[in-house]
C-alpha cells in the first residue's frame, strides 16, 4: 500500500466520497472510480484466499456488483474500502466452504461406489519432491490454514498491509490483529516444518 501525504490522502478521500455520493444519487458512472481504485487489490486478495485465477476474478467482480447494489446502505462519511472488503471476504469464505463441501461430497460418493480413489497429488510424497519449490510449498500450507489465519497471512505478507490497515479492514482491535498474525505465522510455520522435516527459515 502506497504511503501518501496527508494532503494526498485528503484529496483521495474527497474523490472517493464524491464518487460514493454520486452513486447514491443514481450516477452509475461514478462507481467506475471505486472499481478502478480497488479492483487490483480485490483480485489479489481473492486470489490469495481461493488460489484460483478464474474464481478470484469472478469473486472480486461479484463483490463490486454487490457493493454497487447496496451502495445506498453505505455511510459515505466512512472509508469505502473496509466496507467493500467485508463483502469480498464473505464471498471468498462462502466460496471456500462450498468448495470444501463439494469435495467432501465427491469423496463420499466415490467411497459409496467402491471406486479406487486416485492418490491426491498434494499428499503424494513423490509429487511433493518434484514440486520442491518454496512458493508451492508455502501456498499449499497457506491453503491448509483456517480461513482467519489464511486471510491475515495474505493481507500482511502478500498485500503488505500494516497492522493498522488490517485492523481497519477487518473491524478488529489492533491487538487482536497482531495476535492473530502471530498465531497465523506459527501455524504456517508448523505446517511447513511438518512438510519439510523441520528445516525451515523464519516465516
Amino acid at each position: 500500500m502506497e504511503v501518501a501525504t496527508d494532503t494526498a490522502l485528503s484529496e483521495s478521500r474527497r474523490l472517493e466520497h464524491e464518487a460514493v455520493v454520486r452513486c447514491q444519487r443514481g450516477d452509475a458512472r461514478a462507481f467506475k472510480v471505486l472499481v478502478e481504485r480497488y479492483q487490483r487489490l480485490a483480485y489479489s486478495v481473492a486470489l490469495g484466499l481461493v488460489r484460483c485465477h478464474d474464481d478470484a476474478l469472478d469473486l472480486s467482480q461479484e463483490a463490486f456488483i454487490r457493493a454497487y447494489q447496496h451502495i445506498g446502505l453505505f455511510d459515505p462519511e466512512r472509508p469505502f474500502l473496509p466496507w467493500f472488503y467485508q463483502l469480498l471476504r464473505n464471498l471468498c469464505f462462502n466460496h471456500l466452504r462450498a468448495r470444501r463441501a463439494q469435495r467432501l461430497q465427491a469423496l463420499e460418493e466415490a467411497e459409496n461406489d467402491a471406486v479406487d480413489l486416485p492418490i491426491e497429488q498434494d499428499y503424494d510424497p513423490e509429487v511433493i519432491v518434484e514440486r520442491n519449490e518454496t512458493a508451492q510449498r508455502v501456498w499449499r500450507a497457506i491453503g491448509r490454514l483456517p480461513d482467519k489465519y489464511r486471510e491475515i497471512i495474505v493481507l500482511r505478507h502478500f498485500q503488505q498491509l500494516s497492522y493498522a490497515e488490517m485492523a481497519a479492514l477487518l473491524f478488529l482491535p489492533l491487538g487482536t490483529v497482531m495476535s492473530r498474525c502471530y498465531h497465523a505465522r506459527r501455524a504456517l510455520r508448523a505446517l511447513l516444518e511438518r512438510e519439510q522435516g523441520g528445516d525451515l527459515h523464519e516465516v
